[in-house]
């Protein structure tokens, strides 16, 4: 038979294919053709016959005029195996090097956005189910409902339009200053932390909310185990019932979430990075959406699933490491 930890992985890879599948049949459903428009401009600059220009655009791009759709996906399918994402199709550049330029940047505003919205947010939570008859909750409440109500696009052009615009306290766009040469050097990290400021705050606004309603659901769901009804008939202190007892038990619920949208993040929030113009997976995204560019857009998702996937893995895995009713099984 085989263990648990196979079935996952099987599962795991079973759901990449399907999704690798799903995704190059769709972009290929798509309206628009990007090959086509390439074609007119190749024809003008060159002055050759259009079904000349067209066949070169296609050669480029390694698909054959009148290839069955069928002989691209096998083709596709060993290509990724191997690890070539293909070529985008607006940039002329490896998908490959795109990814690994564009990654970074996501992993950094994400990564800090994410730990700040959940440290901040699962801290709130945890007070506020304490004190659930106090202020508050109602103004937890609140905020959690606008700020999930409010798309956000909608929160980083606000962000934009007051600090960038008006201000002037941030910059409009871009990762880091044109004057700043790039590297693990002060300055550089600094200045890419002075561009990266709105971006964060335009992810995290939204998020401390969400773990604010998560982490609350969650302690109070624990405040009602007798482990915390007999902590409090020993008399000890409310602080350390609410850290030690609550919140450390409480936490085990969201931080499975939190595994997942770490895994997540290597999408990107299209429309925040297009906003700032901010060079990470989201803005790529966009670009390749719009434009088309089916061989960008199928490494993008690929490498998103692909984080989700590993991430929920390893949600698992962590989660039976942290609480020891899980490894005993329940």
């Amino acid at each position: 038979m085989m263990t648990s930890m196979t079935k996952r992985l099987l599962v795991s890879f079973i759901t990449i294919f399907l999704a690798l599948s799903i995704t190059f049949f769709l972009t290929r459903k798509m309206p628009g053709d990007i090959f086509h428009a390439m074609a007119l401009d190749k024809m003008r600059t060159e002055g050759i016959p259009f079904d000349v220009a067209y066949e070169r655009v296609i050669a480029i791009y390694g698909m054959a005029s009148g290839e069955p759709l069928y002989k691209q996906y096998f083709a596709y399918l060993g290509n990724t195996i191997r690890g070539r994402l293909g070529t985008s199709i607006y940039y002329h550049i490896s998908v490959n090097k795109i990814i690994a330029k564009a990654i970074p940047w996501t992993v950094f505003v994400c990564s800090i956005s994410i730990l700040l919205g959940f440290i901040i947010g699962s801290a709130l939570g945890t007070v506020i189910a304490w004190k659930r008859k106090t202020i508050l909750d109602p103004l937890a409440s609140a905020y959690a409902s606008i700020t999930d109500a409010t798309p956000s696009y909608i929160i980083a052009t606000i962000l934009l339009i007051i600090f960038a615009v008006n201000l002037k306290w941030f910059p409009i766009k871009g990762a880091y200053s044109v004057d700043v040469t790039p590297g693990f050097n002060l300055p550089f990290i600094g200045n890419a932390l002075y561009h990266a400021t709105l971006p964060i705050l335009a992810y995290t606004i939204p998020g401390i909310g969400g773990w604010i309603l998560t982490m609350k659901a969650s302690a109070i769901s624990v405040l009602g185990e007798d482990y915390v009804s007999a902590a409090k008939a020993r008399g000890l202190k409310e602080r350390r019932i609410a850290i030690s007892y609550v919140g450390r038990n409480a936490i085990l619920a969201p931080f499975t979430s939190l595994a997942i949208v770490f895994g997540s993040m290597l999408g990107g929030a299209t429309l925040i990075e297009s906003v700032f113009a901010y060079p990470g997976m989201g803005f790529f995204f966009g670009k390749a959406i719009g434009l088309r560019d089916y061989p960008l857009m199928q490494g993008l998702f690929l490498l998103t699933i692909g984080g989700v996937i590993l991430a929920t893995l390893l949600a698992d895995f962590l989660y039976a490491a942290i609480d020891p009713r899980v490894r005993k099984g329940g």
